[in-house]
């Protein structure tokens, strides 16, 4: 009974609902799925709504969009505890995002491209507004042919409409992580390409790694399992599903087993009681 730990929903940039991503885990037989969204914990309660007494398994999680020396670097976050002050680092994430969005329109429109902010949010829903939702905004208007020509043209870094996000950085990250009593894990190292500071981050208390991971080649898998290996890290995997429409593979073909999840669950644990103890351990810098 294999498990997807890396999913994005609705509530930040998915395409699927938590409550379809729910049905589509338990059509393809999963036994747990990690929901994921972009510093946003807010599809996580119609997850575990829809996921009832079904057996299926919806572990809280997270994933902050971080940036060191120019450098993004993203953080997953597990079995995280909600109510235990996350809130307040979300907020300030949201009102950042949502200023972005608002200074990246203001340069559409020194460009003569209109985008109606209502609409924006129409297109956004319930989740905090991004560039995946201007782009897909530029589409729908006419202003390119695809979601990837409008990044292309003008929302990537070093194009005419391109704002600096506010990120955390990722030992803030981990820190936040940890603070929220969960397990945080470096996702998808192979993009970043910064293995050098996997090191400092294990100091800082990072506790994984996403090792099976779409983009990953098979030289990237054996270099991490190798690193997880050395330096005692749970290997993690996902699909980084987003839904239609966008260039990852469907939810649940890529995958770990059940066995990963009570790593997850003895690390946390683990945490607990150490932390009821006294004993700091890996954490003792943060």
């Amino acid at each position: 009974m294999p498990a997807d730990l890396h999913i994005h929903s609705t509530a930040s940039d998915g395409r699927l609902t938590p409550e379809e991503i729910v049905k589509q885990a338990r059509a393809a037989g999963l036994s747990a799925i990690a929901l994921t969204d972009h510093d946003t914990v807010d599809g996580i309660q119609a997850a575990l709504q829809a996921a009832g007494s079904s057996g299926l398994e919806v572990i809280t999680g997270i994933e902050f969009n971080t940036e060191l020396d120019g450098a993004e670097i993203h953080i997953l976050g597990y079995y995280l505890t909600l109510d235990s002050g996350l809130a307040g680092t979300l907020a300030i994430l949201r009102a950042a995002r949502e200023n972005r969005a608002k200074m990246i329109i203001a340069r559409l429109d020194q460009l003569q491209i209109r985008i109606d902010y209502d609409r924006l949010k129409q297109v956004a829903s319930r989740a905090t507004m991004g560039r995946p939702h201007i782009a897909r905004a530029l589409y729908e208007a006419g202003y390119t042919t695809s979601v990837g020509e409008a990044f292309e043209r003008y929302l990537a870094r070093g194009k005419p409409a391109y704002v600096p996000h506010h990120r955390l950085d990722p030992f803030r990250a981990i820190a936040t992580v940890l603070k929220a009593e969960g397990i945080p894990v470096l996702a998808h190292p192979g993009l970043a390409k910064k293995d050098e500071l996997i090191p400092e981050f294990v100091a800082r208390g990072l506790l994984g790694i996403e090792v099976f991971y779409p983009f990953h080649t098979p030289g990237d898998v054996a270099r991490y399992e190798k690193i997880c290996l050395e330096q005692g890290l749970v290997m993690t995997g996902g699909t980084d599903c987003h839904g239609p429409g966008f260039n990852y593979p469907p939810l649940g073909t890529v995958t770990v087993p059940d066995e990963t999840i009570l790593q997850l669950k003895q690390l946390r644990n683990q945490r607990s009681i150490d932390q009821k103890a006294g004993i700091s351990g890996r954490t003792e810098n943060v």
